[in-house]
């Protein structure tokens, strides 16, 4: 059970995927609490994020629902095993609710896909670039809580550098152009993006600002798969509290779109990565 019977993103993706498949297979919760012996309550508690069930249920729940593909029921049973799971990101007590979703979803993803408006993505930060970029918005850290805010930012970035998660990331041109950190920590920021870049799981694209509008600049937004197929099952989007995360399909299906759109405007990866090089170059030009 989700730790005090508060939902967790992975217990709501575990009841999301039941419900699915139930629906799929034409029962209601009444019959499919029958194949359990228990309550149509305890599947509604299920599918709505509330509960998880024991693994034999799960597995007779996905026979009943003539579910075979072992790759989805062993993702299933692992989810109704961790929902509850502690990540490393509740050891920071002063994270908000909506960041520590946005990385839970971040820890378990098999694909991410991420657009950025004005700061590089958190995922790509340098430590110098996070610490300075910690104050510019809104909701500022307090001075004596950066170290720690930045030392998450390092903790997410794990995830990318073992290699085990696709991740795309576009980002629009003044975030490579216009420096809003000390130019030393913004050229060397540049240099992060080049190398992360030259990864074989990381794809970065500049969104030219005359393709802006044409593209459909939205607000900034990262998107998540979570199985060896792309589809995107969970959308966060960034706010003054750090992310409110989307789980309906409407909305998965228009953010897919949007990002798609964005890609297919924006520069190549390797026309990115020359970009980023001519800015560099020119910023060092100018401080020598």
């Amino acid at each position: 059970m989700p730790a005090g019977g508060k939902p967790t993103v992975r217990s709501r993706r575990f009841g999301r995927k039941m419900q699915r498949h139930r629906v799929g297979a034409g029962f209601d919760q009444t019959q499919a609490a029958e194949f359990i012996h228990g309550s149509r309550s305890k599947i509604s508690r299920m599918e709505d994020g509330i509960t998880t069930a024991r693994p034999a249920e799960v597995l007779l729940l996905l026979d009943r629902y003539g579910v075979t593909d072992e790759t989805e029921r062993g993702h299933l049973v692992w989810l109704a095993k961790n929902s509850g799971h502690r990540g490393w990101w509740l050891n920071f007590p002063e994270l908000s609710d909506g960041y520590r979703d946005h990385i839970s979803l971040e820890d378990d993803a098999t694909f991410i896909r991420e657009w950025q408006t004005v700061l590089v993505p958190g995922l790509l930060q340098t430590p110098a670039y996070a610490e300075q970029t910690s104050t510019l918005a809104p909701n500022s850290v307090a001075p004596e809580a950066v170290a720690r805010y930045v030392k998450v930012r390092e903790e997410r970035q794990a995830k990318i550098e073992e290699g085990g998660t696709s991740y795309s990331a576009i980002v629009w041109e003044p975030i490579v152009t216009i420096a809003l950190v000390p130019d030393a920590v913004h050229r060397e920021q540049l240099e992060q993006l080049l190398k992360v870049g030259r990864r074989s799981n990381v794809s970065i694209q500049v969104l030219p600002v005359s393709a802006g509008v044409k593209a459909g600049v939205s607000y900034p937004f990262s998107s998540f798969s979570f199985d060896s197929q792309p589809a995107v099952e969970a959308v966060a989007i960034d706010n003054l509290r750090g992310a409110s995360i989307l789980e309906a399909t409407d909305d998965l299906t228009a953010y897919a779109r949007v990002f798609d759109r964005l890609r297919s405007e924006a520069l190549s990866p390797d026309s990115s990565a020359r970009l980023v090089r001519q800015v560099l170059r020119s910023s060092k030009e100018e401080a020598s």
